[in-house]
């Protein structure tokens, strides 16, 4: 079992910088791609980004990139989402995941964490 415990979210004009932070309890840390999703109101939750088990390899979603920076520190049981360039449309929910799938469709994601709350004001 793995809980994972995000924090880091508030309210920030649009231009501001947040970085959200997912600790997450258990050995098996190093074995799980981890990643975010988020979920605006009203809307299916969507794929932001997620990072390899080493650590080495990333990936996010189109309306992030270039923007958001995913890394991870396996010796802490933490991955960070940095978020640069903050817009209105990132408002939402943003949830800490893990998987062991490495295609981390949303269908395969073993553990959510319950959420942390982004709003972007412009």
């Amino acid at each position: 079992q793995v809980q994972l415990v995000e924090s880091g979210g508030g309210l920030v004009q649009a231009g501001d910088s947040l970085r959200l932070s997912c600790a997450a309890s258990g050995r098996t840390f190093g074995t799980y791609v981890m990643g975010w999703f988020r979920q605006a109101p009203g809307k299916e939750r969507q794929f932001v980004a997620r990072i390899n088990r080493s650590g080495f390899s990333t990936n996010y979603a189109e309306s992030v990139k270039g923007r958001f920076t995913l890394s991870r520190d396996n010796a802490k049981n933490t991955v960070y989402l940095q978020m640069n360039s903050l817009k209105p449309e990132d408002t939402a929910v943003y949830h800490c995941a893990a998987a062991t799938r490495s295609s981390f469709l949303i269908s395969e994601v073993d553990y959510w964490g319950q959420g942390t709350q982004v709003t972007v004001s412009s």
